[in-house]
């Protein structure tokens, strides 16, 4: 075996709702004694798509060592449930940029000669076409650009803007727990992505604040744990503000810090901030 990304279930932070199950296609997850359990490493693909549907924040993705995934196996499993399924499942592959597994996934529909009404593989893969619904949004594509042409009366340019951020480095990676921006601090802990979504993000989130970016996905989460708890532990943080991204796999972050704080042992403000994909913002 090789070490992978796969999903890891906090059993004791599962309440058994079952949300998961329906946003793993692959069959990866089953209720097992009121509690949602990993069933196969050979059907979990480690793209997390199951993350942001869990209400408590139990599943995350870590690297481990793992039995391959199986994507043979998992369409035996997927073809029972459907077209829809089906749909959703490829879609999911295409948009994260599985090719090899999206290929194997065609050769096995072709060989039990499964087709799709309508072309639905080549309407999945064709540039600039609606997907079906049921992949990852965070990976999905989508064009917001407004297709009207502005006039230059109506284009004015920013001025008088400038940067909130007060210290260096911000990866959570790369910042030491005992740097002195620390001490004191306000802290923003943000998804890679929300600066950009968010219009407003220096003068409405940053101002103030300490800031520690990362991405819950793509990242090592353990490692980011760790880290944050030591920073938690070593320095006075007046307050945490996690600010992430609305698609469900970066709710992993609001996860990460939670679970932070509690290993702690302090009690610490604690605010959570959800931006949209098109830069609106929910607080909760």
């Amino acid at each position: 075996m090789s070490k992978r990304k796969i999903i890891k279930i906090d059993h004791d932070k599962c309440n058994g709702c079952g949300d998961c199950i329906p946003n793993c296609p692959e069959g990866a997850i089953q209720m097992i004694d009121n509690k949602a359990r990993l069933i196969s490493d050979l059907f979990c693909d480690g793209l997390g798509a199951c993350i942001g549907h869990c209400p408590v924040g139990a599943i995350i993705i870590e690297e481990r060592e793992a039995e391959a995934y199986d994507e043979r196996r998992v369409m035996a499993n997927i073809v029972k449930q459907g077209e829809n399924v089906i749909i959703a499942h490829l879609t999911h592959l295409k948009e994260h940029k599985q090719e090899k597994f999206f290929k194997q996934a065609v050769d096995f529909l072709t060989e039990k000669n499964i087709a799709l009404p309508g072309d639905k593989i080549q309407e999945i893969m064709g540039a600039g076409q609606d997907v079906p619904t049921g992949g990852c949004p965070g990976s999905k594509t989508m064009d917001f650009r407004d297709k009207k042409v502005a006039s230059a009366k109506t284009v004015k340019a920013a001025s008088g803007a400038k940067s909130e951020l007060a210290q260096w480095p911000v990866q959570i990676s790369l910042v030491s727990p005992m740097a002195s921006y620390l001490q004191d601090a306000d802290l923003l802990i943000a998804a890679d992505c929300v600066p950009f979504a968010y219009a407003d993000f220096h003068v409405d989130l940053l101002q103030g604040k300490t800031l520690l970016i990362g991405c819950p996905k793509l990242d090592d989460v353990e490692e980011y744990k760790e880290k944050i708890t030591q920073i938690l532990k070593s320095n006075n943080i007046k307050s945490v503000t996690c600010a992430h991204m609305e698609v469900p796999c970066c709710f992993g972050l609001v996860s990460v810090v939670k679970s932070s704080l509690a290993a702690s042992g302090k009690t610490i403000p604690f605010k959570e901030v959800t931006i949209g994909i098109k830069g609106d913002k929910t607080e909760a």
